[in-house]
């Protein structure tokens, strides 16, 4: 009963009807104003990304289609457009994390003629960053390219009234990806392909006698097989309903907002720590990128080194395990920093303030043991001790 496999409608009958429920409210929730607005189940973001990927290739007249996405995208853009024959996309550069919307207009002035796809990013991997989907939106519009957002991490907060606003402009997105993975504390696989329009999924049609027979679609069976690339899967649409059913939007949307706002009661935390420095600028999201103040003082190759080294200690010693990236700082230089991404809807800021002393415990050590390696005395080390 709870683990159908979703070939054909005979063999999971009640699982695609919840399946047809849940695709259809969270359709709507994406696009509220289109006329036929639908949605597929996948495995997460990557495979999202390749079938909005593909559906943009077979609509794309004449071909091949060029795929143009910012810097910040998540490495299934390029991976998906490997997979599927296509050039390599087209990077545009970021400025402060998210596309640089002139240096998007340029890009595609000098792709014209060719079928285009633009594809933003709502909540990027390293920094939680939202691209101008506003504007992004109307220079896709004016090249007449399609736009797809990869909003894995930042779909959710359309469950929230008041979250919901920072993703004005994904509505005209004609298709986007959600992964309640995260937000949305499924386990995996949770993901999930939204498009405007229903038709657009026409290509992913395929007619097996012993799934899908003509008769048996002609007699009013749903047909199963069109609604993935893959054929035998899990009923993943059930335990996304179960939650809805349970919490509603709105509690789904109070839990998205403690996260978001726990985040910043982290990072107003470590601004208050003399030892630790945040990364300047907003916080995306939920992820907070910090490193501690002493990697500053030494060379900046060195100082990355010991902010890889402070994950290091912490994981290797099981005392905490912090996510890493590489982000410009406030004078545009790419460095290395700690990220801590708050998804947790139970986690409270006094939770996580103990990670900001083994932080700094890990940093003094990292300095002390690279200086006793090279026999050196680094600038700053008479501020190391605790």
């Amino acid at each position: 009963a709870l683990n159908p496999s979703m070939d054909s409608w005979d063999q999971a009958p009640a699982a695609g009807v919840i399946e047809e429920l849940t695709t259809a409210a969270l359709a709507r929730l994406v696009h509220p104003a289109a006329p036929a607005p639908d949605a597929l189940i996948t495995s997460g973001g990557t495979e999202s990304n390749l079938v909005a990927l593909l559906l943009a290739r077979e609509r794309a007249t004449p071909g091949p289609l060029r795929v143009v996405t910012g810097a910040n995208a998540h490495h299934s853009v390029h991976r998906a457009a490997w997979m599927l024959g296509l050039p390599a996309p087209t990077v545009v550069a970021c400025r402060d994390g998210v596309i640089d919307p002139d240096a998007l207009d340029r890009a595609l002035t000098g792709l014209a003629g060719a079928p285009l796809l633009v594809v933003a990013t709502a909540g990027t991997t390293d920094e939680g960053r939202i691209d101008p989907l506003p504007e992004i939106a109307r220079i896709a519009e004016r090249h007449t390219a399609r736009l797809h957002v990869d909003a894995a991490y930042g779909g959710p907060l359309l469950f929230s009234e008041r979250l919901a606003p920072l993703l004005t402009g994904l509505e005209r997105a004609d298709s986007v990806t959600f992964d309640l993975h995260k937000l949305g504390w499924q386990p995996v696989a949770a993901g999930v392909l939204a498009v405007a329009d229903a038709g657009m999924l026409t290509p992913l049609s395929l007619r097996a006698d012993y799934l899908n027979a003509d008769d048996d679609t002609e007699a009013g069976l749903p047909d199963l097989l069109g609604r993935s690339i893959r054929t035998t899967r899990r009923p993943d649409a059930v335990k996304m309903a179960v939650t809805f059913r349970a919490l509603g939007r709105r509690g789904l949307g109070a839990l998205v907002e403690h996260c978001v706002r726990t985040a910043h009661e982290f990072g107003e935390a470590v601004d208050a720590r003399p030892a630790l420095r945040r990364r300047p600028g907003g916080i995306g999201i939920s992820t907070v990128l910090f490193r501690p103040a002493v990697a500053d003082t030494l060379p900046e190759d060195a100082g990355d080194a010991v902010v890889a080294a402070v994950r290091r200690i912490l994981l290797a010693e099981g005392r905490a395990v912090l996510g890493r990236a590489v982000a410009e700082d406030g004078d545009g230089r790419r460095r290395l920093w700690l990220k801590a991404t708050l998804l947790h809807p139970n986690a409270a800021t006094a939770d996580l303030l103990p990670l900001l002393d083994l932080v700094t415990a890990a940093a003094d050590r990292a300095v002390s043991e690279a200086q006793a390696a090279e026999g050196t005395q680094a600038p700053g080390a008479e501020r190391l001790s605790p």
